[in-house]
């Protein structure tokens, strides 16, 4: 008896459709891939790049569950399971430069992360094109210099002897402050030379999505007698939402990744107490004392503190704003 698939029915048979939806959809791609080629060639060295040094380096994570000898490998190393990860959680200074982590990532989304919206909400409103074209390149610069930089402009700053904020504590008559070897300082230290290097650069994209934004409804809002302020409240901002809520996701998956260099040019043995993070500590504890299996443990626990953020933020997101991630 012949099977169904082979019957001359005069109809395709449930084999032949699959076969003939499948040979569809690898011409359609195909088809696809070949008109954009020339996007998708340029993407290769961006994909390469995060395959070798985002993707690849994940399976070293293993070294975290042993006590891991370079010259043994991952194959041969102990196994030790969790212990690297006890001791972590047990070490008398960890919870304390967790604290720090914590606080800096909480002060930088709190307060470093509206700065660039209010920042390109006021460069539109500039009418001048060359004042604004102006003040964009002023607050576009400190991007460039590198924290190295940055520091020793901040350290001239805030000098006890030359500094410029002791020079006017000495006018009023108010004795010259060590801000750098201040415990209570550090911090905002540390949040504001983040805000006075990334707040001009992190305007392009909200200026992107303000140019975006359909000039009629301004209009309609002007002829309705709204003034500046009414306009920026209800168009500007619920048009930069979908913006906005991104960025904000994807801060809140790096806020435990404050920065190495940004912090550790700072520190010195008087401010450790309050701003030590995990990023400098893995250095001191990884790099100097070769402690590797150790920090990064250190590590994928602050990986999996991220992913678990960004997860419950998207969810959260989507619920409420309708826009998300994923």
């Amino acid at each position: 008896m012949k099977s169904m698939d082979t019957m001359p029915t005069g109809r395709e048979s449930p084999r032949q459709r699959i076969s003939s939806s499948l040979n569809e959809r690898i011409s359609s791609t195909s088809r696809y891939l070949w008109r954009y080629r020339t996007l998708y060639l340029l993407s290769i060295p961006g994909i390469l790049y995060f395959l070798i040094f985002k993707y690849v380096p994940l399976f070293g994570s293993v070294i975290a569950f042993q006590n891991y000898n370079i010259f043994k490998g991952f194959s041969g190393s102990e196994w030790v399971g969790l212990e690297h990860f006890r001791t972590m959680f047990a070490h008398y200074d960890f919870l304390r430069i967790l604290n720090n982590t914590l606080l800096l990532g909480l002060y930088d989304l709190v307060i470093a992360f509206p700065v660039p919206i209010v920042l390109a909400i006021l460069l539109n409103e500039v009418r001048l094109v060359v004042y604004k074209r102006f003040l964009q390149t002023i607050v576009y610069m400190p991007h460039f210099l590198s924290w190295v930089v940055i520091s020793g402009i901040f350290i001239g700053i805030f000098s006890t002897d030359a500094g410029v904020v002791n020079k006017a504590l000495g006018l009023l008559g108010l004795e010259p402050i060590y801000f750098l070897g201040e415990d209570s300082y550090i911090r905002t230290i540390l949040i504001g030379s983040g805000i006075w290097r990334d707040s001009g650069y992190g305007t392009i994209i909200f200026l992107a999505a303000i140019a975006g934004i359909n000039p009629d409804l301004y209009e309609a809002a002007e002829v309705d007698g709204a003034g500046r302020l009414k306009q920026i409240w209800s168009i500007t901002l619920p048009s930069l939402l979908p913006t906005i809520t991104i960025l904000l996701l994807l801060h809140i998956g790096k806020f435990m990744d404050l920065g190495f260099e940004r912090v550790y040019v700072f520190l010195n043995p008087l401010n450790t107490g309050s701003g030590e993070i995990l990023d400098t500590y893995i250095y001191k504890a990884g790099l100097m004392s070769q402690q590797y299996s150790y920090t990064t443990a250190i590590g994928l626990f602050k990986s999996v503190v991220g992913l678990v953020l960004i997860m419950i933020g998207n969810i959260f997101s989507k619920k409420t704003t309708g826009e998300s991630l994923y």
